[in-house]
């Protein structure tokens, strides 16, 4: 049951100006915290766009927000899309530049350890992971091993640019929901 205060501020003239005013104003934080989030591994940016579409539509209702429950369906999937390509990436690119299977996988497992260690170790750990595993298991010689290792971080930075591309994406795709198709 909700208190007689909150509905009296719900019922006021005012409240929606200020709600809707209120809403965009998280609205806008949010993305923009999700696009920065995007170019600067800090905070999970794709899951904070996703909040912010989620969050408008809850703070505006289904009519008033122009987002539709298909729409927020559509950035779940872009945003599991970036965060596949994101941990594949490394592994890709050391296959690409002639790694074996354990190079890759050394790039995975290195990948995911380096995600502790930001922002460098997004990189490092890829590398690392890539030419230890080459020289450990693969019995790669130490100069294929480094091959294997740049092509880890040359895949990784490629998984970056891609993680920005959606997030530009999503972001284009709220706004086009929000005041086209909404």
């Amino acid at each position: 049951m909700r208190p007689r205060v909150w509905e009296f501020i719900l019922s006021s003239p005012w409240w929606g100006g200020v709600g809707v005013g209120a809403a965009w104003l998280v609205t806008v934080c949010l993305l923009l915290a999700g696009a920065v989030s995007c170019v600067l591994p800090i905070l999970p940016g794709h899951l904070i766009l996703v909040m912010a579409a989620t969050g408008h539509r809850l703070m505006l209702g289904a009519e008033g927000s122009g987002i539709q429950w298909w729409s927020l369906v559509i950035l779940c999937l872009l945003m599991a899309a970036s965060q596949t390509l994101e941990m594949v990436s490394g592994a890709a690119g050391t296959r690409w530049f002639g790694g074996t299977r354990w190079g890759a996988l050394g790039a995975l497992v290195g990948g995911l350890v380096g995600m502790f260690f930001m922002p460098f170790g997004l990189l490092v750990g890829p590398l690392v992971g890539a030419m230890a595993c080459e020289i450990g298991f693969a019995r790669k010689e130490t100069r294929p091993a480094v091959i294997s290792g740049v092509g880890s971080v040359v895949g990784t930075l490629a998984g970056m640019g891609i993680k920005i591309v959606i997030g530009v994406v999503m972001i284009g795709w709220f706004f086009l929901d929000v005041f086209l198709i909404g």
